[in-house]
C-alpha cells in the first residue's frame, strides 16, 4: 500500500503509537495515507478505535516482520 508519511512506533506501548500517531496527523493534508509501524499487541485494537473516535479513515493492517503496519486516511 502507498503512503505519504511514515511514524515508526515500535518498541512503544500503549497508547503512544495512537498519541504519535494523532499527532503526526495533525500535520498531514486531508487524504494523506500514513503508514504507522508498531508492534505493540494493543495497537492492532487501538489503532482502529481510535480512526473511529477521530473521524480519519482506517485502510487496513499488513503484517510484516513482526510488525504492524497500519494505514490511516486524514479526513477533511
Amino acid at each position: 500500500m502507498t503512503f505519504d508519511h511514515d511514524l515508526d512506533a515500535r518498541g512503544l506501548l500503549c497508547p503512544l503509537p495512537v498519541l504519535k500517531a494523532a499527532k503526526r496527523l495533525r500535520s498531514l493534508g486531508a487524504g494523506q495515507v500514513i503508514r504507522v509501524q508498531a508492534d505493540d499487541p494493543a495497537a492492532i485494537v487501538d489503532v482502529p478505535h481510535y480512526c473511529t473516535e477521530s473521524g480519519n479513515t482506517y485502510l487496513g493492517l499488513e503484517e510484516v516482520d513482526g510488525a504492524q503496519h497500519h494505514f490511516i486516511r486524514k479526513s477533511a
